[in-house]
């Protein structure tokens, strides 16, 4: 499936579509970088569309209180959490960096 800039609507709609789909979705380091205003709506439908069809993994490094950041409105921030937080198992996990570790290891 590729972009084509002669009907972009028609590639989303089969990228969310793609997306649903999916048993599991994983999204891995949320909140690396800012979304788009568009991204971010689009993150919205998606979650909405699975939203107790199907499962999502979602890693972190940042807090709840901190993803507003990354969706640039409380309101969009709020929706998102509600969906995702109904059913959910939340793992915290602190301490120090998987990569870091190993890099540290490599040098010695």
């Amino acid at each position: 499936m590729f972009y084509s800039p002669v009907n972009p609507g028609r590639f989303r709609q089969r990228i969310q579509k793609l997306l649903a789909s999916q048993d599991l979705l994983i999204i891995d380091e949320l909140g690396f970088v800012p979304l788009s205003k568009t991204g971010a709506e689009l993150l919205f439908e998606v979650i909405s569309q699975r939203y107790e069809r199907g499962s999502i993994i979602i890693t972190s490094n940042l807090p709840f209180d901190e993803w507003t950041e990354v969706f640039g409105s409380e309101r969009l921030t709020g929706a998102i959490l509600d969906r995702l937080t109904h059913h959910v198992h939340i793992l915290e996990m602190n301490g120090e960096s998987f990569r870091l570790r190993e890099s540290r290891k490599a040098q010695t």
